[in-house]
């Protein structure tokens, strides 16, 4: 259910119009097990500090329009509740890659 949600949600938020999410990627997501609760883990690509909140707030904004799309397209008993948070993983990565080329 995780993945299928983690699509689901991807899928969702690559439709959005709002050009805050533009370069927004679904990275993971964390499913309560009684499927009530699911938190969606995002990343910006090339992301800046203030790019980061300004997506955070776009998604946060659309969060009853992404419940919707969720309650339709996924067969569940209830619609989950959806937290978003972003997730600093990628970035770490490319910082350490960086890092890791600069003392070569």
């Amino acid at each position: 259910m995780r993945e299928q949600l983690q699509r689901v949600l991807s899928d969702i938020v690559r439709s959005l119009k709002d050009p805050r999410v533009q370069f927004v990627t679904v990275v993971d997501v964390e499913v309560t097990s009684d499927l009530r609760h699911v938190k969606m883990f995002f990343s910006v690509l090339g992301s800046e500090e203030d790019d980061t909140k300004q997506a955070l707030q776009a998604l946060k904004k659309a969060i009853g329009h992404i419940r919707s799309e969720v309650s339709s397209r996924v067969r569940l008993r209830h619609t989950p509740q959806i937290t978003v948070a972003y997730d600093p993983t990628a970035e770490r990565a490319a910082h350490l890659t960086d890092l890791s080329l600069i003392h070569i």
